[in-house]
This record gives structure tokens, sequence and C-alpha cells, in this order.
């Protein structure tokens, strides 16, 4: 894949005025998801706030990894559930449950800590060895396709139950057609600067042909055709509610049995956030043509994600997590620079104080979203798939790996144990890397018999040739 600014590329380079549009579109790319978090787990949680934890974590990550790795770390919806869990538990008071978000970080971001540690002792030569191309390859493809039933869902909002198309669904879809359109002719026509910056113009489009429904439906009376809601800038919040105010409240509430259930909630999904953590930089290393495991290393990587995951809880309460929505918008606009990254950390962090342009951004209707991530969605899935190209599919070996993954996870094959969750992308990782292990197991064996036979031969033909 062709960088148009590969990672190391200096603002002089970019152009100062360039950076900040392009950070501009990597807050779109991961807004979305971003916000949703807190407003799926609710209890009064600022979205503003997780926008700033997000920047704040961002930044911590690209300090641990020495500003080498392009990688951008948002709210993670794997911990949504232990999150809740947080809330339910804090009996004592209300204010109880910000405090068990933050202990809650702490143990995922302690499970990240220990983790690099032993990778900084062992090295990463027995995690590409557990985990191969012919794993990996698959498992980034699932984290895209898994995600592909939310793009699709957001591109017809407010289309009737059955599916069945009704104004509000044909408008939706005629927007999020528009958007990704726009995106792709973009991509693929423009020249110099508009090639990457799709996402922007696409969300642009998109917007301006809601807001012209959504006019046509208020001057007519007609509810169906308003696709964009601006009541939030009637009640702004001007200052974001930060975790960490209310926590400090809290603490005094936190009891052993209660950090404990916090633990529990907590520690299990952070390994399975692990497993995505290697899918996506594994999939961006692929990208930029360097191997972020190597260099700065999967232990700097890691230590960056925990740390920074603490640190942006802090602030916002949401565990933070590296972002595939904005891998993809690497992989499409071509610009690997960690300059951008890094503005665009700070952009979170600026913006989350600015109300009406905050209050703007969440007003971006579903459906221009869902065109914009059917392309995003889209491209983390090939990228997984440009990674098997290599593989020898002809190989049974490498075959059942492959199957068993995208089956599963294309499948939706997410277990549930008390109040832990293994997603589909989790479930599809560890029954690939045990398969895998299964056919390995039988190749070596094969090899030897094989190898013990061909000794066995040749030790006849001397007795032959001696006699």
């Amino acid at each position: 894949m062709k960088l148009v600014y590969n990672v190391n590329a200096k603002p002089k380079e970019i152009g100062y005025g360039k950076v900040l549009v392009f950070a501009l579109q990597q807050m779109l790319a991961i807004l979305a998801a971003t916000i949703a978090v807190p407003m799926i787990v609710g209890n009064g949680m600022s979205t503003s706030a997780a926008l700033f934890g997000a920047g704040v974590g961002t930044i911590v990550y690209l300090l641990f990894t020495k500003f080498r790795s392009p990688v951008f770390l948002g709210s993670a919806f794997a911990f949504i559930g232990s999150m809740q869990v947080a809330f339910a538990g804090a009996y004592a008071s209300a204010v109880g449950g910000y405090a068990g978000l933050l202990v809650g970080a702490v143990f995922a971001g302690l499970v990240y800590v220990v983790i690099a540690l032993v990778v900084k002792a062992a090295g990463v030569k027995w995690v590409n060895k557990l985990m191969p191309a012919v794993v990996v390859g698959p498992t980034v493809a699932i984290i895209g396709l898994s995600l592909a039933g939310n793009a699709v869902g957001d591109a017809l909002h407010g289309i009737g139950a059955g599916n069945v198309m009704n104004l509000t669904g044909a408008l939706s879809l005629i927007c999020a057609l528009v958007t990704l359109g726009t995106v792709i002719v973009c991509s693929v026509y423009a020249k110099k600067t508009l090639k990457t910056i799709p996402f922007i113009i696409g969300i642009l489009a998109g917007y301006a042909l809601a807001t012209v429904f959504t006019l046509i439906g208020m001057a007519t009376d007609n509810s169906a055709m308003q696709l964009i809601s601006w009541e939030g800038f009637k009640n702004m919040n001007w200052v974001p509610n930060f975790a960490f105010v209310k926590a400090f409240k809290g603490f005094k509430d936190l009891t052993g049995a209660y950090i404990g259930t916090i633990a529990v909630a907590y520690v299990p999904v952070a390994f399975v956030v692990f497993a995505e953590h290697l899918a996506d930089h594994k999939n961006i290393s692929t990208i930029i043509e360097k191997d972020l495991l190597e260099d700065p290393g999967l232990d700097k990587t890691l230590l960056g994600d925990g740390v920074g995951s603490i640190a942006g809880a802090f602030f916002g309460g949401c565990p933070n997590t590296t972002y595939g929505e904005s891998i993809g918008c690497v992989a499409i606009s071509g610009n690997a620079s960690v300059v951008t990254i890094l503005c665009t950390a700070v952009l979170c962090m600026v913006a989350a104080f600015v109300a009406p342009f905050v209050t703007f951004l969440a007003s971006i209707p579903s459906c221009v979203m869902g065109g914009v991530c059917i392309a995003l969605y889209g491209f983390i899935a090939v990228s997984g798939l440009k990674m098997i190209q290599k593989v020898d599919l002809e190989d049974n070996r490498n075959l059942f790996v492959v199957a068993t993954i995208l089956i599963c996870g294309i499948g939706g094959m997410s277990l549930t144990f008390g109040k832990i969750t293994l997603t589909e992308v989790a479930v599809a990782l560890i029954l690939g890397i045990l398969t895998n292990l299964l056919v390995s197991r039988s190749h070596k064996k094969g090899a030897e018999t094989e190898a013990n036979t061909e000794e066995k031969t040749e030790e006849t033909k001397e007795t032959v040739e001696t006699k």
C-alpha cells in the first residue's frame, strides 16, 4: 500500500494547515465510537470527557512508543459490560460507580503491564509463532466484518420493522450512499489534498443533503424527513464532567467485596482486548510496511496502551483501546504520520471544551456515519485478507485455520460467562490459535515419522551394501 506521508513525516513536509485538516478527519473517523460508549453506559457519563480522555490516552501511548506508531486510542466497547457492573455494584452511592470505573481501569492497565514485562523478558518470537499470518489475517478481517452490521444499521437508520422500507429509511440510505460515493470518488479520482481527506468531504456532502431533507421536513411538518436533531444546542455543557471529579467523592464507599467484583469484571476483558491489540498492530504494521512488534516493540505498545487506558479513564471513565477506524483512515488516506495522530489527540482535548463544536459533531446523523463506516470497516476486512495472500490455502492445515476463524467470527460466536463476554473476535482468535496448534503439532509428528522412516531406510540400505 503506497503511503502519501510516512510515519516520520514532519509538519513542514506535510504543511501545518494540512496537518490540522488530517487531524480533523481522524477525529471524525473515531468520533462515533468514542462518544457512543459513555452514551450506552449512561449514569451521567460525559461524551466530551470521553473525547478528552481519548486524547490524553493517545498522547501517553505515543510517548511510550517514542512516536513511532501511528495508532489512536479511543473508548473500548469491550469494557461496556464491565463499566455497567461498576455502577451496578456501587450500592453505597451513585458516585461510587465512578470510583469503580477508575479502579477497573487500573486493573485492566495492570494486565497490559504484566504482559509487557513478559514480552520484554521473552521477546516477541513466541507471539509470531503463536499468531502467524494464517491466524492474524482472518482475525483482522473479522474485526472489520463483525462491525459490518453496525455500518449497515446506521446507513438504514430509521427503517421500519422487519427492514420494510419507509420514507426515513429511504432518505437515510440515500444520504449514506451519497456519503460513501463521495468518499470513493475522492479516494480514487481526486488529486493531491482532496485525495487524502475523503472522509471530511464525504461527511460534509452527506450532512448537507441530510440538512436539506431535515429543513424540508420541518417546513412541511413531516417528522419522517427530519434526519438531523439540533436539540443538543439548547442544553450544551461547556465544561466536561470529568470522571475523577465524581470518583474522588465515591472512594470512601469502596469495599473489598466491591473491588473484587470490579477486578473480576475488568481483568478477563483486558485479555480479550489484548488479542485485538495484537491484531490491530499487525494490521497497521502491514499498512506502513514496518513491524511495530519489533520497533518500537510489543512491550512498548502494550505499556502505552495500558498506561494510556488508565490515564484516559481518569478523565473520561472509559478504558481506551487501539481503534480499527483510525487504522482504516490511515489505509484509505495514505497518511501514516504520527504528527497527525498527535494533532488529533490535542484536537480532541481542545474540542472537549468547545461545546458548540462537540454538539455539532454529535449531530452528524447515523446514516452519514454509516456511509463512512462501510468504507472504513471494509478496508479493515480487506487489510486482514491481504495478510493471507501469501498463505498456501491449498494446504489443508492452513485452510482449516482460516475457515474456523472466518465462520466463527462471521457467525457471531460470542460467549458469556457470568459478567464476562468474549466477543466474536476474541472467540475466533482463540479457536484459530488452538486449531493452528493442533494442525501444526500433527504436521510436526508427521514430519518426525517421515524422517524416522527415511533414516531406517538408509540404515537398511547400508546393511545390505555391507553384506
